[in-house]
């Protein structure tokens, strides 16, 4: 024991030794590590940080108070115009985020444009009744100071701005050249031979917007095109039309609503909604593009009315249940027990939806729209009597939300209650099938336990 008591302090001391190598090594990988968590922190500082993003454009001039133009908004992903509606705000008045501002008659419904910043209202540039303004078209200016809505009384839509923008949030590049005065007039962007100096953002927004560059006055340093330049180019302006007065020379403002109908030559020209023009084109595209194949077949509904009139009676008035609920979700549960029918064409693939999203199709004033009832499968009856009547009422009013009409997996067409024994519908696409809906009649069938030999049966097609 005494001898083992005598080697331990040198055996710690040589554990000792080694061990300073190795805590070395740990200290030198920690403070490694530091450095890299520094590294990466600074790198996604960098790389995450969000860019600035400006919704509206704002101008500066000799003549006006910075302003903001207002476009057309995208209220849904296949409008590509617009029709205006009631404005909600007139002009002095001040706008809070999320206001209404005015009713948009997009290519499915009329909609509310909430607009998402403050400020005041200076100038109705599309009044009530303005059809077919495509997307981003100034619709109304917007001031920050209530003072400046004076300013722009007598604007116009083709009144030239003198300066370059104050307000470039988008690249740093932008901000500069904007700032950058432009006290001589724009000279043309080509220097010396085929060479045009632009710069990065204004070339971009030139591909998208399919302009030649080389027609393009610059307002940039030594002439080169910067972004407000092509902004100037596709808005309105003189450029087009014959040297006249900048006043006479603009563009005119976006076309008025159309004439009453005209009765005198023996017809009557009816105006196109774009909700009518939407579904001329989309139906035109299904019929010609999509295979269509019909299969018919008689559903006895003595069962389904003894039901529906039961469970009616037991509701006391607080829910009524129509036939067009039963078929919905006897198509519901079809859907779920076929997977292969509850699905979507979608260009490269076929997408099978997990449930059973049933369009149903409405008929409104403006022409026809399909809002979805959304999980029909996992729905009662009385939860698909309520949805169905509450989003049918708000499609006749133009009151749906985008996401209310778009998508669905199948879609139900019902015109059994004008007394259409059968009719073979068109695909909605993308989706892969639909169900035409007749009326239910009386008809007389075989029957061996009656002593007539037949018997009467309420039978739907």
């Amino acid at each position: 024991m005494s001898a083992r008591s005598a080697q331990l302090p040198r055996l710690l001391s040589r554990a000792a030794k080694l061990a300073t190598p190795a805590t070395a090594r740990l200290a030198a990988i920690r403070a490694s590590a530091r450095q890299m968590s520094t590294a990466r922190v600074s790198l996604r500082s960098n790389v995450l940080r969000p860019t600035p993003f400006v919704r509206a454009r704002q101008y500066s001039s000799k003549s006006y108070p910075d302003h903001q133009l207002v476009g057309m908004p995208a209220l849904s992903p296949t409008m590509t115009q617009g029709n205006v509606g009631q404005w909600q705000k007139q002009v002095g008045d001040r706008i809070e985020p999320g206001d209404v501002l005015v009713e948009i008659e997009t290519d499915k419904a009329q909609m509310d444009f909430e607009y998402q910043e403050e400020g005041y209202l200076a100038k109705i540039l599309a009044p009530t009744g303005t059809k077919d303004l495509g997307i981003d078209q100034p619709v109304a200016i917007i001031v920050e100071n209530e003072a400046d809505v004076a300013a722009f009384a007598d604007y116009s839509p083709g009144a030239k701005t003198e300066a370059a923008p104050v307000q470039e949030t988008v690249a740093k590049e932008e901000t500069k050249e904007a700032a950058a005065p432009a006290k001589a007039a724009p000279s043309q962007a080509v220097e010396s031979g085929d060479r045009i100096f632009a710069s990065p953002l204004a070339k971009m927004l030139a591909k998208e917007k399919n302009i030649d560059l080389a027609q393009v006055k610059g307002t940039g340093p030594r002439g080169r095109i910067v972004k407000a330049d092509i902004e100037g180019f596709v808005a309105p302006v003189a450029e087009k039309a014959a040297p006249a007065p900048a006043a006479k020379a603009a563009k005119p403002a976006p076309k008025a609503a159309p004439a009453a109908p005209s009765v005198s030559a023996g017809f009557t020209d009816i105006p196109l909604t774009n909700m009518r023009k939407v579904i001329a084109t989309r139906l035109t595209e299904a019929k010609s593009t999509i295979p269509h194949y019909y299969l018919t077949q008689n559903i006895t509904m003595d069962n389904v009315n003894k039901l529906r009139k039961s469970l009616n009676s037991a509701a006391n008035g607080s829910y009524k249940l129509s036939v067009n609920d039963f078929v919905i979700k006897a198509a519901a549960s079809a859907l779920r027990d076929v997977p292969d029918v509850n699905s979507s064409w979608q260009g490269e693939f076929v997408r099978q939806h997990h449930h059973a999203d049933i369009a149903v199709a409405a008929s409104t004033p403006a022409g026809l729209i399909t809002p979805i009832v959304r999980t029909c499968d996992a729905k009662g009856l009385k939860a698909i009597s309520s949805e169905v009547r509450d989003l049918v009422t708000r499609a006749r009013a133009n009151k749906l939300k985008p996401e209310e009409f778009q998508g669905g997996s199948f879609t139900v067409s019902n015109l059994g209650m004008f007394g259409i024994s059968s009719f073979s519908a068109i695909i909605n696409p993308p989706h892969a099938a639909i169900l035409s809906v007749g009326t239910t009649e009386s008809r007389l069938v075989l029957d061996e336990a009656s002593e007539k030999g037949f018997k009467a049966v309420e039978n739907m097609s």
